[in-house]
């Protein structure tokens, strides 16, 4: 009977070993299921200033941060706050940083001390008096949500609501918005649709809860024009920030706070490294800056490579790489000399000293060698150049000359001249002339020795036999000229583009034309307008 007992007793704690193993497998595969199912937040560590660029934006997204710290204010005011913000832009203008940059935003004491700041840039709050929001944020991109099984799409976006709000205070940020909400009249399947209906009517439930409950919404896209006009109405994403491209100051403060944590000059020129980055996005001054250290590097290891070949204990030494790669054959190539070189470095594997890297820093030249490499996106895009024809190719014409200089060059060389004297200059200049003269030659002149970007477009390619799509054209390329500004439109055979308004389609063609054509008057110095100057090369000026 004791040994029977004694058996009972093993059997019942092997059965209670088994059980717990496999209550820990349960729970182990309900974890795993739950961390597919749903998404994990996470801490952002990029603060205000780490972007750098335009100070009103940062001050409109604190303004919508206000519910996050306070949501009593407005729970009694019985006001319902703000729960979208649309960020949209050109790829790389920072919408995604932005995101991370209101998670974590630095407030001075709260956020609405914060707003009063008027973010000049030097002025930082104290550290001792700032406090981090640190709020959770969950992202997810768009195409993440899309499922093969009809109604798990809007099932995950209802877990995400859900898991936000139970995890309130947080952020929902949804990169490539677009993907999910196209318009529902021009969407080809009903699960987009569904889609569109679903988050909707998750938008909306966030203003029947308790006006205390801290849930933000940011979306992101690149086509704000492409999604459902339902989702951009008040109450939803009724709040939009475009992110465009940076101007010449905005240059200035993204490559100063790119360029804090590298080894610079003490008087390194930033004012003049903006100037030359017309086009520019954060992006593509980052991919600048990493290029422009590669160049610093490739400079400082060929200089020390120079002078191992010139110290005289050396000179009886082989180089490394140089005389077993070239085999016996002497090259005078520069880039084979240049190709040895490299292969040298790469065989010596002795680090530097802290001799040899002291005072090495990355140089302003470097950064103008590195432009040559880095085409900003803007340009890639829209196949924008600068042309390299000069005056001098150009034999005579020195009165047409003299007035595109006063007319194109002179604004753009002397824009505070023109702006103490409060002139206005003209937006568009007509070439007239029979064929071979030299119209393209010069327009193109022009823009090479102004240093402006330069569009070429023939006049009939903009025209499109579906209504509407001519129009659209129009607005693209004066949309490039923009992003690219300082930029020349060199429209090549407008009488094409717009004969006598004899018919329908080319009175509505014209009429855009002039609508693009006419904001461009602008005063030199104003960050209001932006300096796009056109010019339109005619051969019969009576078919106007």
């Amino acid at each position: 009977m004791k040994r029977k007992g004694r058996l009972k007793n093993k059997g019942s704690k092997r059965k209670k070993e088994d059980l717990q193993e496999v209550d820990g497998e349960i729970e182990a595969v309900l974890q795993k299921k739950a961390k597919a199912r749903g998404l994990e937040f996470q801490i952002s560590n990029v603060k205000f200033e780490d972007v750098g660029g335009n100070d009103m934006t940062l001050k409109e997204v604190c303004k919508m941060l206000i519910h996050m710290r306070h949501p009593e204010v407005y729970h009694h005011l019985g006001v319902v706050p703000p729960r979208g913000v649309l960020l949209h832009g050109p790829p790389g203008c920072g919408k995604t940083l932005l995101a991370h940059a209101i998670a974590g935003a630095e407030c001075s004491g709260t956020i609405t001390a914060h707003c009063s700041l008027e973010f000049s840039g030097s002025s930082d709050p104290p550290a001792s008096a700032s406090q981090e929001l640190d709020l959770p944020i969950l992202k997810v991109a768009a195409p993440e949500i899309v499922s093969g099984v009809s109604g798990e799409s809007e099932q995950k976006l209802r877990e995400l609501f859900e898991q936000a709000v139970s995890n309130a205070p947080c952020i929902i940020f949804i990169d490539e918005i677009d993907a999910i909400t196209p318009k529902r009249e021009v969407a080809s399947k009903d699960m987009e649709r569904r889609i569109v209906a679903q988050l909707l009517t998750c938008m909306d439930d966030l203003n029947n809860v308790a006006a205390t409950a801290r849930v933000l919404v940011i979306g992101a896209t690149n086509r704000p024009d492409s999604l459902d006009p339902a989702l951009r109405r008040a109450g939803r994403f009724d709040r939009e920030i475009c992110l465009g491209i940076p101007g010449e100051a905005s240059r200035e403060r993204i490559l100063q706070t790119l360029c804090r944590k590298l080894r610079l000059p003490q008087a390194f020129d930033f004012c003049h490294l903006a100037h030359l980055t017309p086009g520019f996005v954060g992006a593509d001054l980052m991919a600048l800056c990493r290029e422009a250290a590669m160049c610093a590097v490739n400079r400082v290891l060929m200089k020390l490579q120079e002078q191992e070949k010139k110290d005289p204990e050396m000179e009886d030494l082989p180089s490394k790489g140089v005389q077993e790669e070239s085999l016996g054959t002497e090259s005078t190539s520069e880039t084979q000399d240049e190709l040895q070189r490299l292969l040298g470095l790469l065989r010596d594997q002795d680090p530097l000293s802290e001799e040899q890297m002291q005072g090495l820093c990355i140089e302003l030249n470097d950064f103008i060698v590195a432009l040559s490499s880095v085409q900003p996106s803007a340009k890639r895009e829209g196949f924008v150049t600068v042309p390299n024809v000069t005056w001098a190719d150009i034999g005579a014409l020195e009165d047409i000359r003299e007035e595109l200089t006063m007319a194109i060059l002179a604004p753009v060389r002397n824009p505070d001249q023109f702006k103490a004297l409060g002139l206005v200059t003209p937006a568009g200049v007509l070439l007239a002339g029979p064929p071979g003269c030299g119209k393209t030659l010069l327009a193109k002149a022009v823009a090479n020795e102004s240093g402006l970007n330069f569009i070429s477009v023939k006049g009939p390619e903009l025209l499109n036999m579906y209504v509407g799509e001519s129009e659209r054209a129009v607005r693209q390329v004066f949309q490039r000229a923009k992003n690219s500004a300082p930029c020349v439109i060199f429209f090549d055979e407008v009488d094409a583009l717009c004969p006598r308004r004899s018919d329908r389609e080319v009175f509505l063609m014209k009429s855009s034309l002039r609508t693009e054509i006419s904001p461009l008057h602008f005063q030199p110095g104003r960050q209001s307008k932006t300096p796009v100057s056109k010019k339109k090369k005619k051969k019969r000026k009576e078919m106007r």
